[in-house]
This record gives C-alpha cells, sequence and structure tokens, in this order.
C-alpha cells in the first residue's frame, strides 16, 4: 500500500495553477496534464479549496493559487487532500492473539516507531515549498 496518488496530483495541479498562472487552467487543461479524468481534477481541487489553498468561482473558468507558492508546503498539501489521519500513516492489524508474547506485545512495540516515522515525514513536507517544486519544474524544462 502507498500514499493515495491524490497528494502528487494535488502537487500537480498547485504547481499548474503556479507556472500558468496567466492562463485559463481549467479542469480539462489540467487533466490533459495529469493524464486523468477532469472530474478527478475537479475533486481533489475542491479539496485544495477548502483548505484555502485553491480560489475557484462557480460558473467562471479555471481556477488560482490562493496563496502565494512561496507560503504553501507540502504538509499543507498533503493535509489538504486527506492522505492519511494523524498518526494513520502505518497501519497496524487488529486482534493479534493475545495468549502469543510477541501478539500480545507487538502492537506496544512498534506503534510508537510508526508515530514517530510519520512525524519525521511530516516535518520533511513541512520544509519544503510549492515554490521549491516549482522552481525544480522550470530549471529542467526543455
Amino acid at each position: 500500500m502507498n500514499i493515495s496518488s491524490r497528494f502528487s496530483v494535488a502537487i500537480h495541479i498547485l504547481s499548474i495553477l503556479e507556472i500558468n498562472k496567466t492562463g485559463t487552467n481549467t479542469s480539462d487543461f489540467i487533466a490533459s496534464s495529469v493524464n486523468t479524468n477532469p472530474v478527478v481534477i475537479r475533486r481533489i481541487t475542491g479539496m485544495l479549496s477548502k483548505a484555502g489553498l485553491v480560489e475557484v468561482k462557480p460558473g467562471i473558468p479555471g481556477a488560482k493559487l490562493a496563496k502565494e507558492a512561496g507560503d504553501i508546503t507540502l504538509l499543507d498539501i498533503y493535509n489538504a487532500v486527506n492522505v492519511v489521519e494523524e498518526n494513520g500513516l502505518f497501519g497496524v492489524h487488529d486482534s493479534p492473539y493475545p495468549d502469543c508474547p510477541v501478539g500480545r506485545n507487538i502492537q506496544g512495540a512498534i506503534v510508537p516507531l510508526f508515530t514517530s516515522a510519520q512525524k519525521a515525514m511530516e516535518n520533511v513536507l513541512a520544509a519544503v515549498k510549492l515554490q521549491d517544486i516549482i522552481q525544480d519544474i522550470e530549471a529542467n524544462k526543455i
């Protein structure tokens, strides 16, 4: 299992909105870049809008960033698209056999490690701005 692709698609959407900010960024246009259905783009854009990252006006085609790209972290995006619940990145199997010493103690042994690992990942995401991603994209344009 991996983290939902909503996260990478959301980064893609926001990057297009910044790089093509003088153009009209319709869901069809963005979907062609992502290579997905416009409905997927509209659903994720709605999540980003609800989180205050994107401005969308009903009846008017296109969307734009609601904040500067340098003010949006990857953690903001990650949280906006509901990738995982708090401390829920790593699932732990339910109901191990309580009469087994491993089954009785496994959750207590691994849950703190899983929580620390998720926090470390979130700290990395918090340190990266959307502007950093856009600079990388623009530096690699052919």
